[in-house]
């Protein structure tokens, strides 16, 4: 019987205007603390951004997702953050905050297979 996995993942979305608090999803986060693992998958559908907001610059969105990614994966040019322990990315990349960027609140689960569940839930909740 293969052991299941506790994990936690948060939505990663686009808010253009702040003050509106209209967003779109555009990627997720997962992390599991008992299997050392954190992900970050993200797409951007620029005709869909444009549609919903034409004064969003998407080559800076870009960028920042980037930065999410590489924070996430603990990349050696993602800045100081990159270097904490993954529990702690997990926690200042899914902390609350009120930018363009912004996450869900995280959500927990059990699965078999990480890379399995993570790819499901970007499927159901991003594409």
């Amino acid at each position: 019987m293969q052991e299941k996995h506790l994990y936690e993942y948060s939505v990663i979305r686009v808010v253009p205007r702040v003050e509106r608090e209209e967003f779109l999803n555009v990627g997720i986060i997962l992390f599991c603390k008992q299997a050392r693992f954190i992900k970050v998958l993200y797409t951007i559908n620029e005709k869909k951004m444009q549609l919903f907001s034409s004064e969003l610059d998407l080559e800076q969105l870009q960028l920042n997702l980037e930065s999410f990614q590489k924070i996430g994966c603990g990349a050696k040019d993602g800045g100081p953050i990159a270097q904490f322990d993954i529990p702690s990315r997990f926690r200042w990349l899914t902390a609350l905050r009120s930018s363009a960027i912004q996450t869900s609140r995280p959500h927990p689960g059990l699965c078999n297979d990480l890379e399995q569940t993570i790819q499901k839930l970007f499927e159901e909740m991003v594409l």
